[in-house]
């Protein structure tokens, strides 16, 4: 990718005209980044279908708004470069609408399939948020990881920067202590699928004096979306079988496990709209109401993951179960019916070991009568 030349200013069409983006791509605040309004003509700023970010084409009748960057040095540019990179956008000089010549990050020529107007304002209120949060982490690496390793990441990073999201969204109203914790240092020791962060902190006590400073740990995941579905009718469950990782590492002889559906929430999607997409490729279903079971942390004590659970109303006839999954995910799940009796004397007599398929169960005891009395 080829830099500007002797100091050449950079346009901006697309989502780095959000100035919060912009600062944590560049590591500075807008007081210190030389930018004015500017537009293109010759070309017409368009959605994208494959992603929440503009595309951009020529043509002859069209202008695009946007913002010029000038007096940037060698390592702005190295920060572009490494930000943009990542989505296979190249330099191009260009004549702005005043004359003035600057570069452009454009994609290569059919790299996406473009389709209506885009529109900043749009982007901001959907995926502002979470591309910040996104672009804080791709930058947290720049000079420890490649743009082809954070292209490989990006995936998990913004299914991340999702959960960072929600969190501030999430408020759980317990009547706890709110004390004081000063975060001294945070260092990512480890990133791909997962992470994992070291801490050194302090927090305060319920005595109002503060603890010294200790150093901990956290495993960094995803929100998830977990789905029991329940059939009133029928007065049965599905559950699903699949290898899972977990007891594995810890050397259990049960490796594959019954669990309820489940699944990480993608960027971009409420925990709603992940039940219903994970019921349908992990079992094949199609379900009704989606009732909410609770909003939980899997083990506060050393893992972000969150839980959102649901019991679904679902159709469970004979022919349902069968081998579900995502052959791009390299999953194989087989389902299984299961009647609710036999449900509560498995949870019962201690053969269940998935935690979230507990909650979901013991919900759905104490609110069966009433499920089944609106089938």
């Amino acid at each position: 990718m080829a830099l500007t030349p002797g100091g050449m200013p950079l346009f901006f069409y697309g989502t780095l005209r959000h100035l919060p983006l912009l600062e944590i791509v560049l590591g500075r605040p807008a007081t210190d980044i030389d930018l004015r309004p500017a537009t293109l003509p010759g070309y017409a700023v368009r959605s994208v279908a494959e992603g929440p970010f503009p595309g951009i084409e020529a043509r002859p009748d069209a202008r695009a708004e946007g913002v010029v960057v000038g007096a940037l040095t060698p390592e702005d540019i190295a920060r572009l470069d490494y930000y943009e990179g990542g989505f296979d956008y190249d330099l191009v000089t260009v004549t702005l609408g005043d004359g003035a010549r600057a570069q452009v990050y454009l994609p290569a020529a059919g790299a996406w399939t473009l389709q209506g107007p885009w529109s900043l304002d749009d982007w901001v209120r959907d995926w502002g948020e979470m591309s910040c949060e996104a672009a804080a982490e791709v930058m947290g690496y720049f000079g420890q990881k490649s743009r082809d390793e954070i292209a490989g990441m990006f995936p998990m990073i913004r299914t991340r920067a999702m959960a960072r999201v929600n969190a501030r969204r999430t408020d759980h109203e317990q009547g706890t202590f709110r004390g004081r914790v000063d975060v001294t240092d945070r260092r990512r020791v480890y990133a791909k699928f997962f992470a994992l962060d070291e801490f050194r902190l302090s927090h305060e006590r319920f005595d109002g004096t503060m603890t010294p400073q200790v150093e901990r740990a956290v495993f960094v995941s995803t929100d998830a979306a977990i789905v029991l579905p329940y059939d009133p009718v029928r007065d049965r469950v599905l559950l699903i079988e699949q290898m899972r990782m977990g007891p594995l590492a810890r050397g259990d002889a049960n490796v594959w496990q019954l669990e309820p559906v489940a699944g990480r929430i993608d960027a971009g999607e409420t925990p709603e709209q992940t039940a219903r997409r994970e019921t349908r490729e992990e079992a094949g279903l199609e379900v009704a109401r989606l009732h909410p079971v609770g909003e939980l942390y899997a083990s506060p004590g050393n893992t972000t993951e969150f839980y959102y659970i649901y019991v679904a109303i679902a159709d469970l006839a004979a022919d349902v179960t069968g081998i579900g999954g995502l052959a791009s995910e390299t999953e194989d799940i087989r389902s299984h019916l299961m009647s609710f009796d036999d449900l509560m004397a498995l949870c019962d007599g201690g053969n269940v070991a998935n935690a979230p398929l507990m909650v979901a169960a013991y919900w759905l005891a104490r609110h069966r009568d009433e499920l089944r009395a609106k089938a």
